[in-house]
């Protein structure tokens, strides 16, 4: 470790703080996660220099990132729970009694320029607001932050039928809100 805690800080501090916010979408929690890596950094005496600083404590958030998504959903309140049974019928609004689809799904062109990128990525993290926060959560830890099926369903004490019917809820709930939003007709 030849460099101090306050070199890496401003070296990296402002990718590592876009990096968390960007993933954890609470400015806090950003904040707290980047202290929390720098913590970790300086406790370990791991880093060797075989890749660059910023990859070594990017590799460190993400797992503090995904530390503190685990948590919530744990410590997320019953009321916020959704009931996976099958008399859950809001995903009989996209198909009919024979299990096809109601509306062909939309074709979603990525944007072309960069002020059309930047409204659709401002729409994509409104539609994952919208979501309950357990499918909110499971699509970052799947989607984005890429975590295997089993470990998400080790973490968190579920099926793995449970966690993918959850994340096609959460797929179908942003298709949905994306279709409303973002793409016309």
């Amino acid at each position: 470790m030849n460099k101090n805690v306050n070199d890496w800080l401003n070296d990296h501090g402002d990718y590592l703080y876009r990096f968390a916010l960007a993933r954890l979408r609470d400015p806090h929690q950003a904040e707290d996660a980047v202290q929390e890596t720098l913590l970790a950094a300086i406790k370990s005496n791991s880093f060797e220099g075989d890749s660059s600083a910023r990859t070594w404590l990017t590799g460190i958030l993400k797992h503090k990132i995904i530390d503190l998504q685990r948590k919530q959903i744990r410590e997320q309140p019953l009321s916020d729970l959704i009931d996976l049974d099958a008399s859950d019928t809001s995903m009989d609004d996209f198909f009919d009694k024979s299990g096809h689809w109601l509306d062909k799904p939309q074709t979603l062109d990525m944007p072309e320029n960069a002020l059309e990128q930047k409204q659709f990525l401002s729409i994509l993290s409104g539609c994952i607001d919208k979501l309950p926060a357990k499918l909110a959560a499971i699509f970052m830890m799947r989607d984005v932050h890429e975590v295997e099926n089993e470990n998400i369903c080790k973490e968190l004490d579920i099926t793995a039928t449970n966690a993918w019917v959850m994340l096609y809820r959460a797929r179908m709930g942003l298709r949905k809100c994306l279709e409303i939003n973002w793409i016309t007709s």
